[in-house]
């Protein structure tokens, strides 16, 4: 097979996407080889590169794992750039993968309950753009706390404290874009209107 092939690449990313995948798992070669069946050492050389991924070997793998076996193999569907999405729920808010492949960014819709509009703010590696297609969602980044209406949209590094949600009047359909670069925050949108502090009268 000639190694500059579509087959010959595809087949060379198989490794590598079998260790991400246990990896991200937690899963140990060890256990992975009692669920499987498959010995230690030709799991080890599957990842690495040193044993071409066969049917008899990645079948069980992807059973043990519980992932499609295209997960595995990551071809595309031949002449159907469509990407055909999956919903899953997460964490009470169904989630919609844009991207099928592992990549420095990845694009998800995500749909928010209105019941979840309590802010719980987190922080962790990379950056975050949203862009809300209906709904109105609430954006906490740092220390700055607004509304988005439908057509606008922000992005943010996520090392700042941030949380975004419902307001708590309707669900929100929100298209998410991660990557792994942070950068300062920086918000397309308006701020929520706040009502002035009343002034203290002056003295008399």
């Amino acid at each position: 097979m000639d190694e500059h092939s579509p087959i010959a690449a595809t087949l060379a990313q198989v490794g590598p996407r079998l260790k991400r995948i246990r990896t991200k798992r937690g899963v140990s070669l060890s256990a992975l080889a009692e669920a499987t069946g498959i010995s230690k050492s030709t799991l080890s050389r599957l990842e690495t590169g040193q044993r071409r991924p066969s049917l008899e070997l990645l079948l069980p793998i992807a059973q043990a794992h519980q992932v499609p076996l295209d997960e595995l193999v990551g071809a595309p569907a031949t002449g159907d750039p469509r990407v055909h999405a999956k919903p899953r729920v997460h964490n009470g808010r169904t989630v919609v993968p844009l991207t099928p492949h592992p990549g420095p960014l990845q694009a998800w819709k995500s749909i928010i309950p209105a019941g979840q509009n309590r802010p719980d703010p987190c922080t962790h590696e990379g950056y975050e753009w949203l862009y809300v297609l209906s709904g109105r969602l609430r954006l906490i980044v740092a220390e700055h706390d607004i509304v988005l209406e439908p057509g606008e949209a922000a992005e943010f590094d996520t090392r700042l404290p941030h949380w975004f949600g419902s307001t708590g009047e309707t669900p929100v359909e929100v298209l998410n874009l991660l990557g792994r670069q942070g950068e300062r925050m920086h918000v397309r949108a308006k701020p929520r209107a706040r009502s002035e502090p009343a002034k203290p009268a002056p003295e008399t």
